[in-house]
């Protein structure tokens, strides 16, 4: 039995189907998130059709456990479902803007992280799939989204082929703030990040990819200013198709 406290990335699968009850655990648990006014405006898209799973892993940046995984579920913004139920009791809905978005986002999200408990709870392994949000516009294609939802995050759900170490974490203090927000000196900065630099896996790392930095890894490598911005532009895009950029 999994406790938070063990939680892995996993990104290596075992073909094993899922049982349909734990698969309905999951599900429940999902919906029993917190959520803004009880509104839950959210959905959770459930694929294990070999061929959608197909179109998924190329949206997906052709990451293999996206196939190899029985299971996916991406979770989505979704104001349909509630809007459609405002018009037909008689209430125009006023949920056309980035805010309501950004409500129905943070739903889905806290449903995510329900969902991905209580796989661990039954042994299974997960890993998020940031790509979501890249390759929205592709992935409302294969998964037939309509106006009003969002997909926002995707959890590759299976059992482990796969025993990582666990991810190191930054110490507390580099996240929690006593009463009020405390900016950080220079000389805390390089206290916190002190321990990770100095780890031989993030030297080596350093080391191969020929930077001075590890923090330059991450601006130059891996989450460039250039790939931000183009992805924010697909996104907004995205955000407007979907109708959710009506801020006047």
């Amino acid at each position: 039995m999994e406790t938070i406290f063990n939680h892995k990335t996993i990104r290596k699968y075992k073909s094993d189907p899922i049982p349909d009850y734990i698969l309905n655990d999951i599900l429940k648990a999902a919906s029993r998130a917190s959520t803004t006014g009880n509104m839950q405006v959210y959905s959770i898209i459930v694929t294990r059709n070999e061929n959608l799973k197909k179109q998924l892993w190329e949206a997906h940046f052709k990451q293999n456990m996206v196939l190899e995984a029985p299971l996916l579920l991406t979770f989505c913004a979704d104001f349909n479902r509630f809007n459609q139920w405002c018009r037909l009791r008689k209430a125009e809905p006023g949920y056309d803007n980035f805010l309501s978005f950004f409500t129905a986002a943070i739903d889905a999200l806290l449903a995510a992280q329900n969902a991905a408990i209580e796989a661990e709870y039954h042994g299974l392994g997960i890993c998020y799939l940031g790509t979501t949000t890249y390759m929205a516009n592709r992935i409302i294609e294969i998964l037939n989204i309509p106006k009003g939802v969002v997909p926002v995050t995707t959890l590759v759900i299976g059992y482990p082929n796969e025993n990582p170490p666990l991810t190191d974490r930054l110490p507390l203090r580099a996240i929690v703030h006593n009463e009020t927000y405390n900016d950080f000196t220079e000389t805390e900065i390089n206290q916190i990040y002190k321990e990770k630099e100095n780890m031989p896996f993030y030297r080596e790392l350093v080391k191969i990819n020929g930077t001075e930095t590890l923090a330059q890894i991450f601006t130059e490598k891996r989450y460039t200013k250039k790939d931000n911005v183009a992805f924010s532009k697909s996104f907004i895009d995205v955000l407007h198709k979907q109708g959710f950029m009506n801020n006047e």
